[in-house]
């Protein structure tokens, strides 16, 4: 699993290596060119909030790290299925490419 850090700050948001490459390029791309933009995601820590939602902007430290060196393969119509999602709502909700948290017992 790599992880997602943004702002230096707050903990890293874990997700596959593969997923994580894909969403490298679609938001690089949109901070390349000054779009900033919404980020949702439901946690799977022991956070206080059970949705997270930040905003994404270009002066903000953003850090993608990878458990295995080698970049898996890139699929284009995954890069194109995010990008279009992300620009019809300005919202990237990674909640279809992370684990379910568990279920409060």
């Amino acid at each position: 699993m790599g992880r997602l850090r943004y702002d230096g700050t707050a903990a890293p948001i874990t997700i596959d290596d593969s997923t994580l490459a894909h969403l490298k390029i679609v938001m690089g791309t949109k901070l390349r060119r000054n779009e900033s933009f919404l980020m949702t995601w439901l946690r799977t820590d022991d956070a206080e909030d059970a949705r997270t939602t930040i905003w994404v902007h270009p002066a903000i430290p953003l850090q993608f790290g990878f458990d295995v060196p080698a970049l898996p393969p890139i699929e284009p119509e995954r890069i194109s299925a995010i990008m279009t999602a992300l620009n019809a709502s300005g919202e990237l909700v990674l909640d279809e490419y992370l684990p379910a948290p568990a279920e409060a017992v």
